[in-house]
């Protein structure tokens, strides 16, 4: 079975899909792969290295593509290459299958099994292939670096000659893996942390990290069965924003990271709320490429308001390029070594479990996910 993987073609992308030590262990269970010649230059692994793992490596891409059993990418392809792929090929890779009809639509017309990263259930027997929260934890440990760079103090308390400085104030909203590890990163500078979630089931564990928990009686919420947090309702919003509005004012630097899978990002923290902070105050909004937690971020840009500075930076992860892809890889290695049959020398779909049942997006010419066919008929 030939396994090619090829470089990410995303303007500015500096993560790559697989590492040498990944590939080493693909080979070993009898796998053939290919990679495209510089694939690793961005995080420093050479095609020398991947060659020492046993890869072969070619400068013929659209060639390999074509001839390819299976395809290992990070970011979703450019539309064009996937009538490349032949037929019956197996792609794995990011997709944003809730977003992207159009290239899911060109998976089915071309008869390619797609496989989605974001849709690896949540479970504790694939947890090693959860690339989702592997990323994510890298994204929280980042957002408060650059939180912290950003803002005109220190984060932690100093007593000094000259008097003691007091800790920044730092404010996280959203306690998933991205917020537990932002929680975990400001406290380890010294901060102190506060930190809300729409999910009290959360509390304990802002607690074990020394933070403070920020109660707001919203009535009935919950969480998916996935773990992720209920859209809330218009009332619940005003509350929650209510709440929150007193708690970022006080707030040296504001992380959020409120995300609802396979949607738009809710808008957390108003204009008003933003307006309300002190000058010198950071806003880090880490669901700005799915829409924003804060009014007025934008993708790839600081905006100012009144002394207010909102980051929305896309990518956090690839500003941890080496690390984001050593766990991407091992993530993207697991799924395939965990369905790898060793007899027969290939990966293995086997419709009857429930990791293939949640990831698989398309198969033979159809819209398999069961998940994406009741979100496209509501």
């Amino acid at each position: 079975m030939l396994i090619f993987v090829p470089k990410e073609t995303h303007p500015g992308e500096p993560r790559v899909p697989t590492i040498p030590a990944s590939v080493k262990k693909l080979v070993a269970r009898g796998a053939e792969v290919c990679v495209e010649a510089g694939l690793g230059e961005t995080c420093d692994h050479t095609d020398a290295d991947y060659e020492s793992a046993g890869a072969s490596v070619t400068t013929d891409r659209a060639g390999t593509l074509a001839k390819a059993d299976m395809v290992l990418r990070l970011r979703k392809p450019p539309i064009e290459e996937i009538a490349a792929l032949k037929k019956g090929c197996i792609h794995v890779s990011f997709l944003d299958p809730f977003n992207e009809d159009a290239l899911v639509d060109e998976f089915v017309k071309c008869g390619v099994t797609a496989i989605s990263m974001e849709m690896i259930p949540r479970t504790t027997l694939a947890q090693k292939m959860d690339a989702l929260s592997s990323q994510a934890n890298l994204a929280g440990y980042v957002a408060v670096i650059l939180g912290a760079d950003r803002l005109n103090k220190v984060l932690p308390m100093m007593m000094t000659p000259a008097g003691t400085i007091a800790p920044s104030r730092v404010f996280i909203i959203g306690v998933g893996v991205a917020g537990l590890q932002a929680i975990a990163t400001a406290k380890r500078l010294g901060a102190r942390v506060e930190a809300f979630d729409t999910r009290p089931v959360v509390e304990e564990q802002v607690q074990s990290l020394g933070a403070k928990f920020v109660k707001v009686d919203l009535g009935e919420t919950g969480q998916t069965k996935d773990g992720y947090a209920k859209e809330l309702t218009e009332e619940q919003q005003a509350k929650q924003r209510e709440a929150m509005a007193k708690v970022c004012a006080q707030s040296d630097l504001v992380i959020t990271t409120a995300q609802l899978f396979g949607r738009k990002a809710p808008v957390i923290v108003t204009r008003e709320m933003v307006e309300s902070m002190k000058p010198g105050s950071i806003l880090v909004d880490l669901a700005v490429e799915t829409g924003g937690n804060v009014e007025g971020s934008k993708v790839d840009e600081e905006v100012d308001v009144q002394g207010v500075t909102i980051l929305g930076l896309g990518n956090l992860p690839g500003r941890a390029a080496a690390n984001a892809s050593q766990m991407y890889s091992a993530n993207l290695g697991s799924l395939v070594e965990h369905f790898w049959d060793d007899e027969a020398k290939a990966f293995t779909l086997n419709f009857e479990d429930e990791i293939i049942q949640g990831c698989v997006v398309t198969h033979e010419g159809e819209l398999y996910n069961e998940m994406i066919k009741k979100a496209r008929a509501s």
